[in-house]
């Protein structure tokens, strides 16, 4: 059975004042269930707190606009308060906890993007917060929370039933920690200032996440990495041969795609914009065009060092194999394969537009 590879953009699940949550559905989007990933986006408007909560998946989140606080609780130890920013990715392991602030008057946006393969729902991230209306408070009653916390009844049920908000909330005078710059260290990597990786002239430039740069995406499985493509550039036909699905979320501009599958099928070619997202199956050959304003993505793959192959370029696995081969798998003379080889002459996974 054929699988829609079509982009599609998050649909709104609730919010209110403070800001909202948006999803991808694996009903809209059937690669996020096959594939084993989640996908969301948080926007806090001013004041807008995203009220503590942990996931039942490993995640990479990845902020998409503005600059906000978040909080962090690894498993047994003490909370770090980031300041976060456009551009920043956090590695956010099993049972962390986690909660969201936008002091600023621009919205601030996260994506996460993770592995589902241990959650209660493929290819849906379910989170499970610790108080407001659908809360872990909620719902035991007050009985459990006076005996647990030793607390009195009264006080039990405050905690209980005072905060009536769901998820996010708008906390205006709000007395909330700190961030401490320290506590970025080890904790987030801002892909739009950290050393390239690659970077040609008029081609594009990539940041890749891994655990040389941020060692604690080794515990969430997942690598990841920007790609910001010039205006008219194209990336280079490539695939992960690590057996690694790659999750696309585009962040600017706009282009073309192309994915082509088993037995040589096209399987898939549209256009793709800004908030679009689209996952590329295993072994299957993906390749980008950007319009002339320019092509940004960041992708998670499913392997915390992704390894991949290119097939254009002098690194490209064609101008590896001999002359010979080339001759008789293309069926051409000498002089075609010649010409052939000839071409793309650079170590380049992009290329300027033709002049």
């Amino acid at each position: 059975m054929e699988i829609d590879l079509s982009p599609k953009l998050a649909k709104k699940v609730y919010g209110g004042d403070g800001g909202s949550y948006f999803a991808w559905s694996p009903s809209e989007l059937p690669m996020l269930r096959e594939g084993n990933i989640g996908a969301a986006k948080l926007a806090l408007e001013k004041n807008g707190f995203a009220l503590p909560k942990y996931s039942d998946s490993a995640q990479v989140a990845y902020v998409l606009q503005g600059a906000g606080v978040v909080g962090i609780v690894l498993p047994e130890k003490e909370e770090k308060v980031l300041p976060v920013k456009k551009g920043d990715a956090i590695a956010l392991p099993f049972g962390v906890v986690t909660w969201w602030y936008n002091k600023e008057d621009t919205e601030f946006v996260v994506l996460f993007l993770g592995d589902t393969s241990k959650a209660h729902k493929r290819g849906e991230f379910t989170d499970f917060y610790l108080n407001g209306s659908n809360g872990i408070f909620t719902g035991f009653s007050t009985e459990f929370v006076g005996r647990a916390w030793d607390l009195e009844e009264d006080i039990a049920k405050t905690l209980v039933s005072k905060q009536s908000g769901k998820g996010i909330v708008k906390v205006c005078g709000a007395n909330l920690p700190e961030p401490k710059k320290e506590h970025r260290d080890g904790m987030t990597l801002n892909c739009e200032e950290a050393p390239l990786d690659v970077d040609i002239k008029k081609g594009g430039r990539v940041v890749v996440l891994n655990t040389k740069n941020l060692p604690l995406v080794g515990e969430v499985g997942l690598g990841a990495d920007l790609v910001r493509l010039d205006g008219s550039a194209m990336c280079s036909p490539g695939f992960s041969c690590d057996s690694a699905l790659q999750v696309t979320y585009i962040v600017r501009g706009s282009g073309r795609v192309q994915v082509v599958g088993v037995d040589g099928k096209r399987v898939l070619e549209t256009t793709i914009k800004a908030g679009n997202l689209f996952i590329v199956p295993r072994f299957f050959v993906v390749s980008k065009i950007a319009d002339p304003e320019g092509l940004e993505w960041f992708s998670i793959i499913t392997t915390p060092n992704p390894i991949f192959t290119h097939l254009a370029g002098s690194i490209g696995v064609w101008k590896a194999l001999s002359p010979q081969v080339l001759e008789a798998a293309f069926n051409v003379d000498s002089a075609t394969e010649k010409l052939f080889r000839s071409k793309r002459t650079s170590d380049a996974i992009f290329f300027p537009p033709p002049n």
